[in-house]
């Protein structure tokens, strides 16, 4: 008998990353195949062909990178959902949850951080036209279009709750490549004790950032102390290397690429605008500095539990799969299990 197909929908390097870890868990059992976020109505499509969403994770450098990953590590691609029918699509974004994958079962899983909600977010879910034109990720979770929602702490449960969220769908697992933080501080990164500045691509994603001011409040903070800045992947790379050397000190040290994560536990000191690394230091226990509220993302700081979350969502993704019932009905088994678990009990699914 054939495998049943999974299609896993990749996009920045962390997401095809935590993508590619969850089929590492099912590839012997189902039939692993993976594809780039793409478009589903026309309009959608046609954005795509003149090139208005270069710097998103539809096109560009991250769909370069995406294909890239997929033939380096000999996983099999099917841009579109073109090749096959699928049983199951696990989704790391819901912005666009096109229509032929919603006829097999669903599963979206938290990569990161979600954007501020803005006027602008709140406008376009009352109007009710696509979430994508928040221009963000301040909508990604909370189009209840999937079946079953992996969320990263009790924190975000809350707040895609007060977003609209069913939170009969959700289940709280924790975030791959953030639930281990602490492993971090082993590293060989050569330098240390700095202050970190971790810019964003809101530039290259249609958003406004006085990246100056900024600046110019990293130079403030730092106060004498040397600085690392760390670029974005979607930055215009150029553009900023030079802003940042029009204003800070000479001896700055500034990285287009490297180990975020590693460079981070070495600062004294982070300074963030909406990157998800702002969460690393809090674990960390960095003093921290976001456009977001502090406070607000103590609270959402994704679950620590040791390196778990890849198993857990990948025993969610094969239980539903043979599941016989709603996502729903599943959620609501799957939590009394893990309550059951707790009791050392040893339920069944049906």
């Amino acid at each position: 008998m054939a495998k049943k197909k999974i299609l896993f929908i990749i996009g920045s390097p962390n997401q095809t990353s935590q993508m590619h870890q969850i089929s590492s868990f099912l590839k012997d059992d189902y039939d692993c195949w993976f594809s780039q976020f793409y478009p589903d109505y026309g309009f959608e499509k046609m954005v795509l062909k003149l090139g208005f969403v270069e710097h998103s994770i539809m096109d560009g450098e991250f769909k370069r990178k995406g294909d890239k990953y997929l033939v380096d590590n000999g996983l099999q691609s099917d841009y579109g959902a073109r090749l096959n029918n699928y049983d199951m699509t696990v989704f790391c974004n819901d912005l666009i949850v096109p229509r032929k994958l919603r006829k097999g079962k669903t599963v979206w899983i938290q990569e990161g951080m979600i954007d501020k909600v803005t006027f602008r977010t709140k406008l376009i879910k009352a109007i009710g036209i696509p979430r994508y034109f928040a221009l963000g990720t301040s909508l990604n979770g909370s189009s209840n279009l999937c079946d079953i929602y992996c969320v990263g702490s009790e924190g975000y449960h809350d707040f895609l709750t007060k977003m609209g969220s069913d939170p009969n769908k959700m289940i709280t697992t924790g975030i791959i490549n953030f639930d281990n933080i602490k492993q971090f501080e082993n590293n060989d990164f050569p330098h240390r004790d700095y202050v970190m500045v971790a810019t964003s691509d809101s530039r290259e994603t249609y958003g406004s950032d006085d990246r100056m001011a900024f600046l110019k409040n990293c130079v403030k903070i730092a106060a004498g102390r040397k600085l690392l800045f760390k670029l974005h992947p979607n930055e215009a790379f150029e553009r900023a290397v030079a802003e940042i050397k029009s204003v800070a000190p000479a001896d700055s040290l500034i990285f287009t690429d490297g180990n975020s994560n590693h460079m981070v536990a070495n600062s004294c000191e982070l300074i963030t605008q909406w990157s998800t690394l702002v969460y690393l230091g809090i674990v960390l226990g960095k003093p921290v500095h976001s456009y977001f509220d502090v406070e607000e993302l103590k609270r959402l700081t994704p679950m620590q539990n040791g390196g778990t979350t890849v198993e857990k969502i990948a025993e969610i993704c094969s239980r539903y799969m043979e599941f016989n019932g709603k996502g729903t009905e599943f959620v609501k088994q799957f939590k009394s299990r893990l309550n059951e678990r707790q009791l050392n009990l040893n339920p069944s699914f049906n």
